[in-house]
């Protein structure tokens, strides 16, 4: 178990090596980029959208029914949506959405042009197939996820403040006041650079997984479920760690 284990980590590192091996053509890789920014970052937009403003109206109605203390001022309301929302909900519970959608579109389309030899035909032409098909993927996804991240954090937050506008549960201004109270910039950087590290752990795990798919078919499928697990894992463990290293 602890030999395949550490096989599969040394293979996972030759692939990145193989990955970010020096471009043949910068031009061609660009390009690649552009379509791959608009297949995984921008195609996943609606989708969190929906989530976060759904969240957002949820949070705000479970912290003021767990605040009902007269003596508590419900500003704290509003501070406590933002915290959560900045803290946790926007970098980790959104990553592991991504890694559902994102990791398993990975997964499932270099899975697919293994076993079609696809990839083996580009190895033939002299084409650096793992840099080609694996690198804007990366790319697109960490650096431009963070976005999505922000994205989040402000419907979240406005799905929040248009659920204390219709339904009154607080008073407008007591939420404002908590959403600007304490502000630290330092959380947004903090959650950007998880959003990025996660990013970029979905789709390098799920590009690994896909790239060295076998059996069919029912291979593919089976990768793409390894990809989604081991990613969502890995985003769970490194959350810890980085939680650990940056805010204590």
């Amino acid at each position: 178990m602890i030999n395949k284990a550490l096989t599969t980590l040394g293979s996972y590192f030759i692939f990145l090596k193989q990955v970010f091996r020096k471009p043949e053509n910068v031009r061609l890789y660009l390009k690649q980029f552009i379509v791959e920014a608009d297949k995984l970052v921008f195609s996943s937009v609606l989708i969190v959208a929906v989530i976060s403003l759904f969240i957002g109206g949820v949070l705000v109605i479970q912290t003021a029914s767990n605040l009902e203390n007269p003596f508590i001022d419900k500003m704290y309301v509003g501070y406590m949506v933002r915290e959560s929302l900045i803290l946790e909900f926007c970098s980790t519970m959104i990553a592991l959405i991504l890694a559902g959608k994102v990791g398993s579109n990975i997964a499932s389309e270099l899975g697919s042009m293994r076993i079609t030899e696809q990839i083996d035909a580009m190895e033939m032409m002299g084409i650096n197939s793992a840099g080609f098909l694996v690198r804007p993927k990366i790319l697109a996804a960490t650096i431009l996820n963070p976005l999505l991240m922000m994205l989040s954090f402000l419907l979240g937050l406005a799905g929040a403040w248009l659920v204390v506008k219709l339904t009154g549960i607080i008073r407008i201004a007591s939420f404002v006041e908590g959403i600007t109270y304490c502000y630290n910039g330092f959380y947004i950087f903090y959650s950007a650079f998880k959003m990025s590290l996660f990013s970029f752990i979905i789709s390098s795990v799920s590009a690994f997984c896909g790239y060295y798919a076998h059996g069919g078919s029912l291979g593919v499928g089976r990768k793409s479920t390894h990809a989604i697990v081991a990613s969502s894992i890995l985003i769970l463990l490194f959350d810890l760690i980085v939680t650990q290293l940056m805010l204590y």
